[in-house]
């Protein structure tokens, strides 16, 4: 996930609780989006980006027993800065995050034999300059009717755009569908509803249950969620975060 920092101080309203045009995108389908005889392929610059981006989308993906590939590019060693509990070196050796992964398909009902999972073992932070490497990585795994869903390009996270630049050079490169979805722009200031590209999106609807699932898997990522009083570190996923998980759809831009 990341970027707590970006909401400190924020209040609302914001773009996923206060934006008009929310009531008005057109619904999709999961078949629609990916139709029968495809594979969906999932892009994640960090560990649970998955979940928070499209943890609905998997389910469903799951209940109707398709093909998926989920691209883990980091595995989130970098993620605590300034942890006197989680420090760089305890992270390169423990790594949880990939573990928290696994429990938070779980959670989801979605099984790990299910699906293929690929870790790409960049660095965080770090993607913007290896912008072309990441395209070479992600372009080795497509093939010609994929349907791909990344991160936004404009989502407002390094990170995060530029696994969106990758994966929509290296999609287009093998001939599969591109889709993108936005996480942290759903936390911009309600003043800048504009920049969201309202034509390009789709709701795709979500069932009580499956949202319930959505929320319970995120929080397989204690690692992210718990706060260290001790050292005045907050949460890296903020409340604000597992509120909008709430909402019963998920938004992907086509």
């Amino acid at each position: 996930m990341k970027l707590a920092s970006r909401l400190q101080g924020r209040q609302h309203p914001q773009i996923w609780n206060s934006a008009s045009q929310l009531a008005d995108i057109p619904i999709i389908s999961t078949q629609t989006l990916v139709p029968e005889g495809a594979r969906a392929v999932i892009l994640a610059p960090h560990p649970g980006d998955e979940i928070g981006a499209c943890g609905g989308l998997l389910q469903l993906l799951s209940n109707l027993d398709m093909p998926m590939l989920l691209i883990s590019v980091t595995d989130g060693e970098l993620s605590h800065p300034g942890s006197p509990l989680w420090t760089d070196e305890r992270l390169r050796i423990y790594r949880p995050h990939p573990q928290e992964s696994v429990d938070a398909l779980h959670r989801l009902g979605v099984s790990i034999q299910a699906l293929q999972w690929v870790r790409g073992g960049f660095t965080e932070k770090t993607l913007a300059d290896h912008e072309a490497q990441l395209t070479a990585f992600i372009g080795h795994y497509l093939r010609p009717g994929d349907v791909v869903f990344s991160t936004w390009r404009k989502d407002g996270d390094s990170d995060h755009d530029t696994v969106g630049r990758a994966g929509a050079v290296a999609t287009e490169s093998i001939g599969a569908t591109f889709n993108e979805l936005p996480v942290w722009a759903w936390h911009w200031p309600a003043r800048e509803h504009g920049r969201i590209p309202w034509h390009r999106a789709r709701k795709l609807r979500l069932d009580v249950w499956t949202t319930a699932r959505k929320r319970h898997a995120m929080h397989a990522y204690a690692s992210q969620l718990n706060r260290e009083p001790a050292s005045g570190i907050a949460p890296l996923v903020p409340r604000v975060i597992l509120d909008r998980m709430g909402l019963p759809y998920e938004i992907v831009f086509i």
